[in-house]
């Protein structure tokens, strides 16, 4: 049998593999019309403690994921887990995992490895929900915090940490008495993404160093060649466990196109913003320039706006997740850093406002809508330079996109206001340069400062829309 070769299973019935010798046989539980209904974690053998956690945090049924996977792992066996982003992944290992550790406690217990620094926080975030009545411990341990605080907290032995690959190896190769050769369970949250981002050496250099008997858990949205390999290095015998096996939009997500002119780009945002007020908003940029432009010209016209992206801070970064979250902000300007993982869960629509270079990135941007049963909108800009790779995405989700209706003459209507909104944008945004350039300068965003409300005290929130 190829390395590769799946075993199918039906949740109903045994199979024994044609061939057991196989040392890479991969079952698959692949969510269908045969898939087993269980209304309950209980059902699904999560201990009473747990249960009452998962309660509390409202999870009242599991998720077609934690439908799969939970009884696999609680059977102490490997997982590939592919699902889409929403699909309540992290209650899926963690339930497990707490679960082992409250029956056998022992400092170091487990690893999560995560693409990026925000989504390692919002995966101790739930360890913590889940985990706090049996007193579980976490340490995250990522880039743009101070080292020396980090391995203080190494020193206290957490039971689970929760890492990016490149940080790890930097704990391993210098804080003195820090070892995971105890390590029980190792999970790699959104693979595709920790291997797109250049982590395989670090990821080589961690499997090498910590035990071969463990348990581990591999979660990603899409199964390439490189998370293929990974599997088959870190892997025995696991099973699959697959909620979403195409490139695909959930049904309740209403997924529209503009064709504009790249110049009106921000006349229809602003346009769009308006139209959908109440409503909150995660916009997508291409560069973290442009996050940080588009978030001070919202800001200038009255719009609770807030930008995310990899040139602030770590602290910035997570205030403004918070902010977002919390509803004192109604729109993230966002790179592609916080497209995948992020626990954000009242956003109502996406807009794309820069079209992703990769098509696979516009199913995790419009991902971050629509989740958890409810509905959800999308809106992608298109200028004359993106048509090409609009007709990928359309190709790649398999549906022709409508387009979503505007007026152009009440579109028009704005571009004074915004143009005004432009050139104080721009002014914001050569200070905020300035400023890095001195020896205490900040790092770009000015939120809630008097300098970052540019005409915002002149122009309330009334006088952009009052021009309808």
């Amino acid at each position: 049998m190829a390395d590769d070769a799946v075993k199918s299973v039906n949740p109903n019935t045994e199979e024994t593999p044609q061939d057991s010798s196989s040392t890479d046989v991969i079952q698959q539980l692949d969510g269908g019309e045969n898939e087993v209904t269980v209304k309950t974690f209980k059902e699904l053998g999560v201990t009473e403690v747990l249960c009452q956690a998962c309660d509390l945090l409202g999870w009242k049924t599991p998720t077609k994921i934690q439908l799969e996977a939970i009884p696999v792992a609680l059977q102490g066996k490997d997982i590939i887990g592919l699902a889409e982003t929403g699909s309540g992944k992290t209650g899926a290992f963690a339930l497990p995992i707490l679960q082992s550790l409250l029956a056998s406690p022992q400092r170091l217990h487990s690893l999560v490895l995560t693409p990026t620094r925000e989504l390692a926080f919002q995966i101790a975030e739930q360890f913590e929900a889940l985990g706090s009545s049996i007193g579980v411990k976490c340490a995250v341990i990522v880039g743009g915090i101070d080292m020396m605080s980090q391995s203080m907290v190494l020193a206290k032995k957490p039971h689970i940490i929760i890492a990016t690959p490149g940080r790890l190896i930097d704990h391993m190769e210098n804080t003195k008495g820090f070892s995971l050769r105890g390590l029980k369970f190792l999970v790699m949250d959104e693979a595709d993404r920790i291997l797109n981002m250049d982590f395989e050496t670090e990821v080589d250099k961690i499997l090498k160093v910590i035990p071969r008997e463990r348990h581990t858990y591999l979660f990603s949205a899409t199964m390439t060649k490189k998370v293929q390999k990974l599997q088959r290095a870190a892997l025995k015998d696991p099973v699959k466990c697959a909620v979403s096996t195409k490139y695909s939009t959930v049904d309740k997500l209403q997924q529209y196109y503009i064709f504009i002119p790249s110049k009106y780009k921000d006349c229809y945002l602003v346009s769009i913003l308006n139209e959908l007020a109440g409503n909150s908003f995660m916009i997508f940029c291409g560069t973290c320039n442009n996050a940080q432009r588009v978030a001070l010209l919202l800001r200038n016209l009255g719009i609770t706006a807030i930008p995310l992206h990899g040139q602030m801070s770590q602290d910035k970064r997570l205030g403004a997740l918070n902010k977002f979250k919390s509803k004192s902000r109604s729109v993230l300007l966002a790179t592609d850093v916080a497209s995948r993982g992020l626990d954000i869960p009242h956003v109502d629509c996406v807009i794309n406002y820069d079209i992703p270079t990769h098509s696979k990135d516009y199913i995790h941007r419009v991902g971050r809508t629509a989740r958890a049963g409810r509905s959800g909108k999308s809106i992608t800009f298109v200028t004359q330079y993106d048509v090409e790779l609009f007709q990928r995405i359309e190709t790649l989700i398999g549906k022709k996109l409508p387009a979503f209706p505007t007026q152009e003459e009440e579109v028009m209507m704005l571009v004074e206001r915004v143009s005004e909104a432009q050139r104080f944008a721009r002014m914001e945004m050569k200070e905020q340069g300035d400023k890095r350039k001195r020896p205490r300068g900040g790092d770009g965003d000015q939120d809630d400062t008097d300098q970052a409300s540019g005409v915002r005290k002149k122009r309330g929130a009334a006088a952009w829309r009052g021009g309808r």
